[in-house]
């Protein structure tokens, strides 16, 4: 069953996306090379505590992080660990926040130093291919409307539109219906309604979309060996333009 949040559901989720974004606002700071993504991950639980927030996803389904970190082929679900990003990677972090019932979802790849100009371009194409999502994700539209304007966007740069993982609702758990796919096809799906709230979370690879999965039962990674990227956000629907509550761009922001 899709769930329409009330206003009060909503301003929980949209606390809970000012703690989210400002703490992507500090990794950017923090990541370099040397840094080991369990140093992050041990930092975001820390900091969530600190300000009465729990890492949601730690628990869930008995994973057991606070964050996802994915490195380079890595798509998603990657494990925090103790070996150093070098120059060069890319590592995707993607936590969920709990803060008083509010949940709020985000994902950003991060690069590690000077890249090289191939990954350069994916992460740019990856973060345009959200926006380009977002910008269908109000009232009235349907889910094939988001799915179409990522895919149409990506197809001419030949990369990969992973299929194997979604967007979707979420709040008051953090996988909810509907499910958001990244590619699809105009005026179908669900139809799109104020009080939803989802997740767009592009995963693009370089080369093909096909993915495998590691013996840990969760890192999922291209079969190809090729970069995959993700950006994401958690949206309110509106009439206009969605509520993004995960957005670092805003000037309220925390500061660690």
């Amino acid at each position: 069953m899709i769930q329409r949040k009330s206003q009060r559901e909503i301003e929980l989720m949209k606390e809970a996306g000012i703690l989210v974004a400002s703490l992507h606002r500090k990794i950017a700071t923090m990541i370099e090379p040397g840094i080991s993504t369990l140093e992050i991950d041990e930092f975001v639980e820390t900091t969530l505590r600190a300000h009465g927030a729990k890492p949601a996803q730690k628990g869930y389904q008995g994973y057991e992080f606070a964050t996802c970190a994915s490195i380079n082929d890595e798509i998603c679900h990657g494990f925090p660990r103790r070996t150093k990003l070098k120059q060069g990677d890319i590592v995707t972090v993607d936590f969920v926040v709990d803060l008083n019932g509010g949940l709020a979802d985000s994902a950003w790849t991060y690069e590690v130093g000077e890249v090289s100009d191939e990954a350069s371009q994916l992460n740019r194409v990856t973060k345009e291919a959200l926006y380009k999502g977002i910008e269908q994700a109000k009232h009235g539209n349907r889910i094939g409307d988001i799915g179409a304007a990522i895919q149409n966007y990506i197809e001419p740069f030949e990369y990969g539109i992973v299929r194997d993982f979604a967007g979707h609702g979420i709040g008051p758990t953090i996988h909810e219906e509907p499910n958001i796919p990244h590619y699809g096809q105009a005026g179908k799906g669900v139809r799109l309604k104020e009080g939803m709230v989802i997740t767009i979370e592009p995963m693009i690879n370089i080369g093909k979309w096909q993915s495998k999965m590691d013996n840990n039962g969760w890192t999922a990674r291209t079969r190809d060996g090729s970069l995959s990227s993700q950006f994401e956000h958690t949206l309110v629907i509106q009439k206009g333009a969605p509520i993004i509550t995960t957005d670092q761009d805003r000037d309220d922001l925390l500061v660690f």
